[in-house]
């Protein structure tokens, strides 16, 4: 009988794989992340489909929620499948559809404008540019990249994402505005959000600048994560348009039920909703 134990070559040909695939480098480390973190809960014992059902039980009770149970387990069941382990595929946590998100975690429009400001303030032109690109556009932040300087003269940048290729349009003048700052950077040619050695900046690099900066914007730090500037984009563009096809077209999404996710509304705007149907006399 072979092995099923998470060995070191299996996770390393599990990595090869997801490269192959084209899945982004964020997605790459999650999912060798949440294998790595089972390998270890299964402390050296094999693979099968009683220990797999097991885990999902520790990490409910381990106070993990069940959305990031649920997408823990899925990297596990990709990991499963890559292996020819079918049987070991673990079902995922029954979760009601949710009617709307968590008020703590909204990223309004005014809060936006203040990490804006601040960053301006702040002389970190670069972080407050990167702020407006992703917010304007809705793109990614691992998409940040595809923002060079060919794509702000063009007016569109090309994005290859998951073997997918799409064209977003970016505002005029949000075209001027990156080409100003890549001509006060002396930077001729491709990407413009660049580290001080010339790299492009990544995930984590842009994430810990946005952390830092919600402390002085006195932004709570719960709202403050480059996906929400995608968020804020996505309902912002909704409301303006009614058009959830286009716009799932625009996010790059395969299925409008994803983009149904990101039109949830706050508990508080929900409530006062219900309050609007005047049906409690």
């Amino acid at each position: 009988m072979i092995s099923r134990k998470l060995t070191t070559k299996r996770i390393a040909d599990f990595r090869a794989l997801l490269q192959s695939e084209e899945r982004s480098g964020g997605t790459i480390e999650k999912y060798l992340r949440d294998v790595r973190a089972f390998a270890c809960w299964l402390n050296g014992r094999e693979a099968e489909k009683e220990t797999a059902a097991g885990w999902k039980t520790h990490l409910l009770s381990a106070g993990y929620s069940p959305v990031t149970a649920n997408s823990m387990i899925s990297a596990v069941n990709s990991f499963f499948r890559a292996n020819g382990w079918e049987d070991c595929r673990i079902k995922f946590v029954k979760i009601q559809r949710r009617l709307f998100r968590e008020e703590a975690k909204e990223l309004t429009r005014e809060d936006y404008i203040r990490l804006l400001n601040t960053a301006r303030d702040l002389g970190k032109k670069r972080l407050a540019l990167l702020l407006e690109t992703i917010c304007a556009t809705g793109i990614r932040v691992s998409e940040v990249s595809s923002i060079t300087v060919e794509a702000a003269q063009l007016g569109k940048a090309q994005i290859q994402l998951k073997g997918k290729i799409r064209v977003i349009l970016l505002p005029g003048k949000l075209c001027r505005k990156l080409l100003k700052y890549a001509r006060q950077q002396k930077i001729a040619s491709g990407g413009i959000f660049l580290t001080r050695s010339g790299k492009n900046l990544s995930r984590r690099q842009i994430w810990a600048e946005m952390k830092k900066l919600c402390v002085h914007a006195q932004v709570e730090p719960s709202k403050v994560f480059p996906h929400n500037l995608r968020h804020l984009f996505a309902t912002t563009f909704y409301r303006a348009y009614k058009d959830i096809v286009k716009l799932a077209d625009v996010l790059g999404h395969s299925s409008i039920e994803t983009t149904r996710i990101y039109l949830l509304t706050t508990g508080a705007e929900h409530t006062r909703q219900l309050e609007r149907l005047g049906l409690i006399t």
